[in-house]
This record gives structure tokens, sequence and C-alpha cells, in this order.
């Protein structure tokens, strides 16, 4: 009873903290336009974004579920790639020793770079924006998840090897329950990520989505539209975060987050 007041005083509070922010925005924003004389081609009212996400409401719905859809996938895939290496980094050295170059050139050459070829290789459906999305969260899945697999408790192995464990349950009940701390911070990184480069795959070659959106509403001098768009960006993003963040605390209980 006790824990479930406390559960809903933190989310009480987290709401009210959300809604505080996000009404100091709209007040800053409000002020700018009227201090500086700001006109709606440069930037548009919070009144005007906000008739703007009524009047083209099943647009952005459409849109939305578009780059959800790519964003999701490309998240899963993300994760199951990531994931795999990290544990076949952790139990090979030798693939360990080719697999590290190219997690490093995996960042080292910018998304926006990579996007056009994608595009040319896998076309301009979801399947380059998935591609973009997954290149983007893959380095901070399989470093974080690799980091805590290799730095697992020295105390706790002694004692697991002491026990006379076998490997495999040494490696299921000791070394990826103590990297799943390590796992989530990636996953929580990989969560922001993921919208990102979905929206980059749209701005290099796209019909629809809300990157494909934004940059048409700009090309057009529709600045209430586009603020609209990134509005909805912005909410799904966060809506995202909080959702993994929620399961990721509850999953990995053993750990104060």
């Amino acid at each position: 009873m006790n824990k479930l007041k406390k559960e809903l005083g933190n989310t009480i509070k987290l709401i009210f903290r959300s809604l505080l922010i996000f009404f100091g925005i709209i007040l800053i924003w409000q002020l700018i336009i009227f201090i500086f004389d700001l006109p709606p081609y440069i930037l548009p009212t919070p009144e005007q974004v906000l008739k703007s996400l009524i009047n083209h409401s099943s647009l952005l719905m459409n849109e939305t579920k578009i780059t959800f859809l790519e964003t999701l996938v490309g998240l899963l895939l993300g994760i199951l790639f990531g994931s795999m290496a990290a544990l076949l980094m952790a139990s090979f050295k030798s693939f360990n020793f080719w697999m590290l170059p190219i997690l490093v050139l995996s960042q080292a050459i910018p998304t926006f770079a990579i996007a056009p070829l994608l595009v040319i290789w896998f076309g301009y459906g979801i399947a380059s924006k998935i591609a973009t999305t997954v290149i983007m969260i893959f380095f901070p899945i399989t470093s974080s998840f690799f980091d805590g697999l290799r730095k697992t408790d020295v105390a706790l192995i002694d004692l697991a090897k002491t026990m006379r464990a076998k490997k495999w349950r040494l490696f299921w009940y000791v070394k990826m329950p103590a990297a799943l701390p390590h796992f989530a911070s990636g996953l929580r990184v990989a969560t922001v990520a993921a919208p990102i480069g979905a929206i980059i795959g749209e701005w290099v070659g796209a019909s629809h989505g809300l990157g494909f959106l934004i940059l048409n509403s700009n090309a057009r001098m529709q600045i209430d539209l586009m603020f609209a768009s990134l509005f909805i960006l912005v909410l799904f993003s966060l809506a995202l975060y909080f959702f993994v963040d929620t399961i990721l605390n509850r999953l990995i209980h053993w750990q104060n987050y």
C-alpha cells in the first residue's frame, strides 16, 4: 500500500513538473514573439500552432503512424542486433577483435552521409528509414551491453566459481543480470536516438512521415504546420522514452533508478 502511494505521488509530481515546464515554454515563446515583434513566417504563435494541429489533425496522424512504425521496428531490430553483437564480443575474443573497429567506424561516419546510400540500396520506402534507425542505435546498445558483460564484479564471479558453477550458468545467472543496468542505460540513449534516425531517413528521401512533412511545410512556408509536426515529434519521443524507462525500472527492480 505504501509503495502504491509512493508511486502515485511520484506520478503526480512528474505530471505537475511536466505541465509546469510546458506552460513555461509556451509563456517564453509568446514573450519572444511579443518583444521582438516576429512575423508568423519566422515564428508562429502558440495559438497558430494549436489551430494547425486541429486543422491538419488527420494529416498529422497519418504521417505520425509512418514515423512511429519506422522508429519502433528500427528500435527493435537495433536492440536485437546490438545485443547479439555484444554477447558474441563478450563470448569470443576473436569476434571482439574484428567487431570493435566496425563499431567505431559506425560512429565515425555521420549518419547523414550514409543515409543517401541507404535510400539507393533499400529504396524510398520504410526499409531505408529502418536501416538508418538501426545504424543510429546499434552503437549505444552494443557498447553499453558489452561494457556491462565484461565489467562484472570479480567477487560475484569468484563466488560462482567457488560453488563450481558451470560456464553457461556463470554467464546466465551472474554476468547477464550484472550487465542489465548497463544495457538499460544504452537502451535509454537508443530510445531517444531512434526517432532521430527515422527523421533523418525521411529528410534524405521519402514521400511520407513527419520528417517529410517538416521539410515540405518549410518549403511551402507553412511554418505553423512545421511547428505542429515538431510538437507531435517531441510528444512521441517523450512518450516512447518514458514508456521504455518505466518498463526498465520494473524489470531491473534490484537497481535504484
